[in-house]
C-alpha cells in the first residue's frame, strides 16, 4: 500500500483519484479471495467423491463494471481427469454472463427516468464510472424500455393474492407527443392489504376519467384476484371513478380527499380570503369526532354563505363522503383522509415530463409510471396502526370516532349473515 501511496504522490495523482485507486484495488483484492474459496469449496467436495479436478490456469481476464469503475477479475480454469461425471464449477458471486453489478443495472433506470435522455446517459455515467465506459450506451435504454414495456405486461395479468382493505385512485393527465389525444389520463389505484402494507394494484390508460375506463380497470382487478371489495376507497371527484365504483364493489364505502376537496372550494373564493378558509377547512377534518367536525361545518357555513355561497355549496355537497374515515381506526386517519399516496408518487412522474417536454407515445407513459411505480413501492411504509386492518374486517368490533367498540352478538351475527 505504501509503493502505491508513493508511486501516486510521485505522479501528482490528484488525492480523490487515489482513494478510488484504493477502493479499488481492495476491491480487486477481496472479490479475488473471495472467488478463490469458492474453488477451493469445489475441489473439496467433488475430490471428495474420487473424481479429480484440478487447477488448468487462469482464463482471460473479466472486466466488469461497478459503481468505483471497471475491476478486471482472474478465473481460474479447472480440468477434470479422471472419475465420474461431475458439475461444473459456476462461482455464484462472478456469474458466466455478468458484466456490470446489480447496482449499476438499476442506476441506468433510474437516470432515465429522473429525466436523462438517451443521448446524455454516457455522458452523465462518465464522471461515476469513469471513460472506459462500455455496456451503457443509448441503445442500452431502448432496450430496457422494451424489457419494461414487457414486464408491466406481465404485472397487468399477474394474480392478486392479498386481500385488500383500502384502496387510493386517481387519473393523472400527461402531454403525449405522439397520437391523437394529447392530454393523456393514465388511472392508478394503490392498495393497503391486510397486514398494513401499500401494494400497486393497477395502471391503465383512460379517455379523460369516464365511468368507462374506470370500470374496465376494476373489472380487471376483480378478475385478477380481487373479488372480495374493499372497505374504502379514496378518490376525488371523478364522478367516473365512483360510478364504476357502486358498479364493481357496490359495498365499498367512499371517501373524498380532502386536498383536492380543499383546492375546489378555495378556487372559488378569492384569494385574500383563501387562508383563512383554508384554516377552517383543516379544522374540519382534523377534528376529533364527528361532532367537533359538524361545529367546524357549520362555522364555516356561517362565514361565507352570505357572499359565497358556491363554496359553501361545494363543501356541504360532499359533506357525508368527505367524512367516512371516521368509521376508521383513528391512527389510520393521516393515510385515507386524501389520495396523498398516488400524488407523491407521480410527483416524480411529472419530473421526468417536464425535463423531457412529455412522453412520446401512450405505451412510453405507461410504461415509465409503472417502474417509477415499482421503485416508489419498496420505499412505501405500512399504515400507521396496521395492525388494527385485521379488526376493520372482524364483525365483533366497529369503530366510531376512530376508537374501536365491541359490537353486540345480535348486531355481529346479522353483519355475517349480510
Amino acid at each position: 500500500m505504501k509503493g502505491l501511496v508513493d508511486n501516486v504522490i510521485s505522479l501528482g495523482e490528484n488525492p480523490r483519484d487515489l482513494i478510488t485507486r484504493v477502493l479499488k484495488d481492495g476491491a480487486k483484492r477481496m472479490l479475488a479471495q473471495a472467488i478463490e474459496a469458492e474453488v477451493q469449496e469445489y475441489l473439496s467436495d467433488v475430490n471428495r467423491d474420487e473424481v479429480k479436478v484440478s487447477r488448468n490456469g487462469k482464463a482471460p481476464t473479466r472486466k466488469i463494471q461497478t459503481g468505483l469503475g471497471p475491476i478486471e477479475i482472474e478465473r481460474q480454469k479447472l480440468r477434470k481427469k479422471a472419475g465420474k461425471a461431475v458439475r461444473p464449477f459456476e462461482s455464484k458471486i462472478l456469474p458466466r454472463y455478468l458484466r456490470k453489478t446489480k447496482s449499476l443495472e438499476e442506476l441506468v433506470p433510474w437516470l432515465y427516468l429522473k429525466g436523462i435522455s438517451t443521448s446524455d446517459m454516457s455522458a452523465a455515467l462518465e464522471p461515476l464510472l469513469g471513460r472506459d465506459l462500455k455496456g451503457f450506451s443509448a441503445s442500452t435504454v431502448v432496450g430496457l424500455k422494451s424489457k419494461w414495456a414487457e414486464e408491466y405486461k406481465a404485472w397487468n395479468l399477474s394474480d392478486i393474492n392479498d386481500e385488500i382493505i383500502y384502496c387510493w385512485a386517481d387519473g393523472v393527465y400527461f402531454d403525449i407527443r405522439l397520437g391523437d389525444d394529447q392530454r393523456q389520463c393514465i388511472l392508478v389505484i394503490i392498495g393497503a392489504t391486510a397486514k398494513g402494507e401499500k401494494k400497486l394494484l393497477g395502471i391503465e390508460a383512460g379517455y379523460r376519467e369516464s365511468k368507462l375506463s374506470w370500470t374496465s380497470l376494476l373489472a380487471k382487478l376483480r378478475d385478477r384476484g380481487l373479488t372480495k371489495p374493499p372497505q374504502l376507497a379514496i378518490g376525488d371527484g371523478a364522478m367516473g371513478f365512483w360510478a364504476a365504483l357502486d358498479e364493481i364493489y357496490p359495498t365499498t364505502t367512499h371517501q373524498r380527499c380532502w386536498v383536492h376537496r380543499t383546492a375546489n372550494v378555495l378556487d372559488i373564493l378569492p384569494k385574500s380570503l383563501q387562508p383563512k378558509a383554508k384554516s377552517m377547512i383543516h379544522d374540519i377534518y382534523q377534528a376529533e369526532s364527528r361532532a367537533e367536525a359538524d361545529k367546524a361545518f357549520k362555522r364555516f357555513e356561517e362565514t361565507f354563505e352570505a357572499k359565497y355561497p358556491k363554496a359553501v355549496a361545494k363543501l356541504i355537497d360532499t359533506r357525508e363522503k368527505t367524512m367516512a374515515f371516521y368509521d376508521f381506526p383513528a391512527e389510520h386517519w393521516s393515510h385515507i383522509r386524501s389520495t396523498n399516496p398516488i400524488e407523491s408518487m407521480f410527483s416524480t412522474v411529472r419530473l421526468r415530463t417536464r425535463k423531457t417536454k412529455g412522453c412520446g407515445s401512450v405505451t412510453a407513459t405507461i410504461t415509465m409510471v409503472f417502474k417509477l411505480a415499482c421503485c416508489a413501492e419498496k420505499r412505501w411504509r405500512k399504515l400507521n396502526g396496521s395492525k388494527l386492518m385485521a379488526d376493520i374486517i372482524d364483525a365483533r368490533f366497529r369503530f366510531v370516532d376512530g376508537i374501536k367498540e365491541e359490537v353486540c352478538v345480535d348486531q355481529a351475527q346479522a353483519s355475517y349473515t349480510k
